[in-house]
Protein backbone atom coordinates (compact mmCIF):
# COMPACT_ATOMS: atom_id res chain seq x y z
CA UNK A 1 0.00 0.00 0.00
CA UNK A 2 1.09 3.34 -1.40
CA UNK A 3 2.29 5.73 1.66
CA UNK A 4 -0.33 8.33 0.22
CA UNK A 5 -3.18 5.82 0.78
CA UNK A 6 -1.72 4.93 4.16
CA UNK A 7 -2.17 8.34 5.20
CA UNK A 8 -5.04 8.88 3.63
CA UNK A 9 -6.71 6.11 5.24
CA UNK A 10 -4.75 6.80 8.69
CA UNK A 11 -6.21 10.36 8.48
CA UNK A 12 -10.37 9.14 8.53
CA UNK A 13 -9.51 6.52 11.10
CA UNK A 14 -9.93 9.02 14.06
CA UNK A 15 -12.80 11.02 13.05
CA UNK A 16 -14.29 7.62 11.78
CA UNK A 17 -14.44 6.40 15.25
CA UNK A 18 -16.01 9.19 16.63
CA UNK A 19 -18.81 9.27 14.46
CA UNK A 20 -18.84 5.35 15.50
CA UNK A 21 -19.11 6.00 18.59
CA UNK A 22 -21.79 8.91 18.64
CA UNK A 23 -23.67 6.38 16.53
CA UNK A 24 -23.43 3.77 18.92
CA UNK A 25 -24.25 6.15 22.23
CA UNK A 26 -27.26 6.98 19.67
CA UNK A 27 -28.73 3.33 19.03
CA UNK A 28 -27.63 2.50 22.64
CA UNK A 29 -29.94 5.51 24.49
CA UNK A 30 -32.75 4.43 22.06
CA UNK A 31 -32.88 0.18 22.75
CA UNK A 32 -32.95 1.81 26.78
CA UNK A 33 -36.12 3.58 26.19
CA UNK A 34 -33.93 6.80 27.70
CA UNK A 35 -33.23 10.54 26.72
CA UNK A 36 -29.94 11.74 28.25
CA UNK A 37 -30.20 15.38 26.73
CA UNK A 38 -29.23 16.31 30.15
CA UNK A 39 -26.07 15.26 29.40
CA UNK A 40 -25.42 18.40 27.79
CA UNK A 41 -24.15 21.85 28.41
CA UNK A 42 -27.12 24.06 30.17
CA UNK A 43 -25.43 27.36 30.31
CA UNK A 44 -24.64 29.02 33.69
CA UNK A 45 -25.14 26.25 36.04
CA UNK A 46 -22.46 24.69 37.60
CA UNK A 47 -23.64 21.24 37.27
CA UNK A 48 -24.06 22.08 33.93
CA UNK A 49 -20.12 22.12 33.19
CA UNK A 50 -19.81 18.02 33.32
CA UNK A 51 -21.77 18.52 29.50
CA UNK A 52 -18.48 19.68 28.02
CA UNK A 53 -16.87 17.24 27.88
CA UNK A 54 -20.29 15.00 26.23
CA UNK A 55 -22.57 17.67 24.62
CA UNK A 56 -21.00 16.89 20.87
CA UNK A 57 -21.60 12.96 21.97
CA UNK A 58 -25.79 13.45 22.45
CA UNK A 59 -28.19 14.29 19.75
CA UNK A 60 -31.88 14.68 19.81
CA UNK A 61 -32.64 11.86 16.75
CA UNK A 62 -31.22 10.02 13.97
CA UNK A 63 -31.69 12.87 11.68
CA UNK A 64 -29.91 15.38 14.07
CA UNK A 65 -27.42 13.11 14.42
CA UNK A 66 -26.88 11.74 10.23
CA UNK A 67 -26.95 15.59 8.99
CA UNK A 68 -23.77 16.22 12.21
CA UNK A 69 -21.73 12.65 11.11
CA UNK A 70 -20.89 13.49 7.32
CA UNK A 71 -19.35 16.80 8.33
CA UNK A 72 -17.98 15.26 10.89
CA UNK A 73 -15.98 13.13 8.66
CA UNK A 74 -14.78 15.53 5.88
CA UNK A 75 -13.75 18.27 8.15
CA UNK A 76 -12.15 15.83 10.59
CA UNK A 77 -10.20 13.99 7.72
CA UNK A 78 -9.28 17.49 6.32
CA UNK A 79 -7.67 18.62 9.98
CA UNK A 80 -5.82 15.25 9.77
CA UNK A 81 -4.70 14.90 6.87
CA UNK A 82 -3.65 18.25 6.45
CA UNK A 83 -2.72 19.45 10.28
CA UNK A 84 -1.52 15.83 11.02
CA UNK A 85 0.96 17.14 13.97
CA UNK A 86 -1.73 19.24 14.94
CA UNK A 87 -4.74 17.29 14.87
CA UNK A 88 -4.55 15.69 18.41
CA UNK A 89 -3.37 19.13 20.32
CA UNK A 90 -5.96 21.10 18.50
CA UNK A 91 -9.20 18.77 18.47
CA UNK A 92 -9.59 18.48 22.19
CA UNK A 93 -9.37 22.74 22.65
CA UNK A 94 -12.09 23.11 19.97
CA UNK A 95 -14.62 20.45 21.98
CA UNK A 96 -13.53 21.95 25.39
CA UNK A 97 -13.78 25.77 23.90
CA UNK A 98 -16.71 25.34 22.25
CA UNK A 99 -18.46 23.80 25.02
CA UNK A 100 -17.18 26.52 27.50
CA UNK A 101 -18.49 29.30 25.38
CA UNK A 102 -21.97 27.68 25.04
CA UNK A 103 -21.67 27.53 28.97
CA UNK A 104 -20.63 30.74 29.31
CA UNK A 105 -23.19 32.85 26.94
CA UNK A 106 -25.56 30.38 25.81
CA UNK A 107 -29.66 30.79 26.74
CA UNK A 108 -31.42 28.56 29.57
CA UNK A 109 -31.67 25.67 27.69
CA UNK A 110 -29.84 22.07 27.20
CA UNK A 111 -27.62 22.06 24.56
CA UNK A 112 -26.96 18.87 22.87
CA UNK A 113 -25.13 18.06 19.88
CA UNK A 114 -21.81 18.05 17.62
CA UNK A 115 -22.70 21.14 15.60
CA UNK A 116 -20.76 23.25 18.17
CA UNK A 117 -17.47 20.84 17.26
CA UNK A 118 -18.20 21.33 13.46
CA UNK A 119 -18.63 24.71 13.20
CA UNK A 120 -15.35 24.85 15.21
CA UNK A 121 -13.46 22.47 12.93
CA UNK A 122 -15.00 24.42 9.73
CA UNK A 123 -13.63 27.81 10.98
CA UNK A 124 -9.94 26.19 11.95
CA UNK A 125 -9.55 25.20 8.98
CA UNK A 126 -10.34 28.19 7.13
CA UNK A 127 -8.19 30.68 8.86
CA UNK A 128 -5.84 28.06 9.37
CA UNK A 129 -5.24 28.48 5.55
CA UNK A 130 -5.57 32.20 5.20
CA UNK A 131 -2.74 33.02 8.15
CA UNK A 132 -0.56 30.45 6.27
CA UNK A 133 -1.03 31.74 3.13
CA UNK A 134 -0.08 28.61 1.51
CA UNK A 135 -1.64 27.29 -1.90
CA UNK A 136 -2.77 23.52 -0.41
CA UNK A 137 -4.03 25.11 2.72
CA UNK A 138 -6.22 28.17 0.95
CA UNK A 139 -7.60 25.29 -1.15
CA UNK A 140 -8.50 23.78 1.89
CA UNK A 141 -10.01 27.27 3.39
CA UNK A 142 -12.04 27.57 -0.09
CA UNK A 143 -13.21 24.09 0.10
CA UNK A 144 -14.72 24.17 3.42
CA UNK A 145 -16.21 27.84 2.79
CA UNK A 146 -17.86 26.29 -0.55
CA UNK A 147 -19.19 23.52 1.22
CA UNK A 148 -20.31 24.96 4.36
CA UNK A 149 -20.30 28.54 3.87
CA UNK A 150 -23.92 28.99 3.85
CA UNK A 151 -24.43 27.37 7.47
CA UNK A 152 -22.77 30.46 9.11
CA UNK A 153 -26.20 32.53 8.95
CA UNK A 154 -26.88 29.71 11.65
CA UNK A 155 -24.49 31.64 13.94
CA UNK A 156 -26.99 34.42 14.78
CA UNK A 157 -30.52 34.64 16.57
CA UNK A 158 -32.22 34.60 13.45
CA UNK A 159 -31.29 30.64 13.27
CA UNK A 160 -33.74 30.45 16.70
CA UNK A 161 -36.66 32.47 15.29
CA UNK A 162 -36.71 29.64 12.28
CA UNK A 163 -36.17 26.70 14.42
CA UNK A 164 -36.19 27.32 18.02
CA UNK A 165 -34.41 23.83 18.39
CA UNK A 166 -31.40 25.40 17.19
CA UNK A 167 -28.17 26.32 19.19
CA UNK A 168 -27.09 29.06 17.41
CA UNK A 169 -24.92 29.79 20.68
CA UNK A 170 -23.46 26.89 20.14
CA UNK A 171 -22.48 27.30 16.38
CA UNK A 172 -21.21 30.57 17.28
CA UNK A 173 -18.83 29.21 20.24
CA UNK A 174 -17.55 26.52 17.85
CA UNK A 175 -16.85 29.34 14.83
CA UNK A 176 -15.06 31.26 17.91
CA UNK A 177 -13.22 28.72 19.28
CA UNK A 178 -11.84 27.94 15.67
CA UNK A 179 -10.91 31.19 14.97
CA UNK A 180 -8.73 31.56 18.71
CA UNK A 181 -7.40 27.78 18.03
CA UNK A 182 -6.12 29.13 14.19
CA UNK A 183 -4.59 32.06 15.78
CA UNK A 184 -2.59 30.16 18.60
CA UNK A 185 -1.96 27.50 16.56
CA UNK A 186 -0.68 29.35 13.32
CA UNK A 187 3.26 29.12 13.67
CA UNK A 188 2.62 25.47 13.99
CA UNK A 189 2.43 22.56 11.77
CA UNK A 190 2.44 22.66 7.96
CA UNK A 191 3.73 26.33 6.80
CA UNK A 192 4.65 27.18 3.74
CA UNK A 193 7.92 26.50 2.13
CA UNK A 194 10.19 29.12 2.17
CA UNK A 195 11.33 28.93 -1.73
CA UNK A 196 7.61 30.12 -1.85
CA UNK A 197 8.30 33.30 0.24
CA UNK A 198 11.41 33.92 -1.08
CA UNK A 199 10.16 34.04 -4.76
CA UNK A 200 7.10 36.06 -3.39
CA UNK A 201 9.90 38.64 -1.95
CA UNK A 202 11.45 38.94 -5.43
Amino acid sequence: MRVETKKIIYSLTFPALFVLIIWIIWLLENSLGVDWYRWGVFPGRISGLWGILTQPLIHSGAGHLFSNSVPLLVLGWCMFYFYEELSFAVFPCLWILSGFFTWLWGRESWHIGASGLIYALSFFLFFSGIFRKYVPLLAISLLVAFLYGSAVWNMFPVAELVDPSVSWEGHLSGAVSGLICAVVFRNYGPQKPEEEEEEEEL
